[in-house]
């Protein structure tokens, strides 16, 4: 491992946060057993929201960002991993508690990692990333949990909120993949033709569901993947047909939710929570290992945005305040 690298350093004194780039060396790396070597990271949501002011998530400074990353073991301590392994990792507190992918370099425990399917690039693991794996599992739960796990009815009508985004987008992929109708939600009229482009068969305009929700609306949906919450997730529970399963798996709008316990009673709507941060490796290995059986990344790559790690202070503002669209993947060399 060379002896200096980049890597983007939060910090805070006092009143003071700063975010900014410098060369630190392997001694700065204080976690874990296994040093790779970044190839890309991505920049979520919840990552702009830790570059704004710690987000209270992080707990030391000075602190290294990024909730995921994928790139080539350097070094390790592990049986489970040798140099040269190429590794993909999401989840974990990483980028919060631990210091995460906005480096060149980054130490973690050998727990937290998994070998990259050989179907996968190390981009386009990151074109996937924790907003593709938590699209995966939203998807799955949404029409697999329910025709297979549950033994129900064919999901074919499905909605998708905050579709302008990097989960909303994926989860579109993945459920017209499936064979579902997709309605895709989002406020952002010029993205209509890209969203019909990805799989979604009908748009709606957010502005539709953020009206006060009825206990029980008409029943149009045969599941949904929320990535907002608020008043949109209460009218999707309100419209949602029996035995139907809503994914919720993000807070983008609001993180209160206000509804009745009319669609679990009545119609039977399950409510499932998404957790991409602890699943377990042997779920992980899974979905990974179908991502490239349901992403088109030849056409995913189209809405891609791939930034240095110097371009990410402003990007990240501008996605604070709902200014971007698709996904954007730290090139950790550019």
């Amino acid at each position: 491992m060379s002896d200096q690298f980049k890597a983007l350093i939060l910090n805070q004194e006092g009143e003071n946060f700063s975010r900014d780039i410098k060369s630190i060396d392997k001694s700065f790396l204080k976690h874990g057993n296994v040093i790779v070597k970044v190839e890309y990271s991505g920049l979520n949501y919840k990552d702009a929201l830790i570059l704004k002011n710690g987000a209270r998530l992080v707990k030391e400074f000075p602190h290294i960002p990024g909730i995921d990353f994928s790139g080539t073991v350097e070094d390790s301590q592990s049986d489970q991993f040798k140099p040269g392994d190429q590794v993909i990792l999401t989840g974990w507190r990483v980028g919060e508690i631990y210091y995460g992918g906005y480096s060149q370099y980054a130490k973690v425990d050998s727990n937290f990692l998994v070998k990259k399917p050989k179907e996968l690039t190390l981009k386009q693991s990151m074109i996937m990333g924790t907003a593709g794996f938590t699209a995966l599992q939203s998807a799955f739960v949404t029409k697999l949990t329910r025709e297979e796990l549950l033994l129900g009815e064919k999901v074919n009508d499905v909605i998708v909120s905050g579709a302008s985004g990097g989960v909303g987008s994926i989860s579109i992929m993945i459920l017209n993949k499936l064979g579902c109708n997709v309605t895709a939600v989002t406020g952002k009229n010029n993205n209509v033709e890209y969203l019909k482009s990805i799989g979604a068969k009908n748009v709606i305009n957010t502005n539709e569901l953020t009206k006060d929700a009825r206990p029980l609306d008409k029943g149009l949906w045969d599941g949904a993947v929320d990535t907002v919450g608020g008043k949109v997730l209460e009218n999707i529970l309100s419209q949602t047909k029996d035995a139907g399963i809503v994914a919720s798996c993000g807070n983008a709008a609001d993180i209160k939710l206000n509804t009745t316990v009319m669609p679990f009673i009545i119609r039977g709507v399950k409510l499932w929570g998404i957790n991409s941060v602890t699943v377990s490796n042997v779920r992980r290995k899974f979905l990974w290992s179908e991502a490239s059986k349901l992403v088109d990344f030849e056409l995913l790559d189209k809405s891609i945005k791939e930034i240095s790690l110097e371009e990410v202070n402003d990007v990240y503002s501008k996605m604070l305040k709902g200014e971007t669209s698709g996904r954007y993947i730290i090139n950790l060399n550019k």
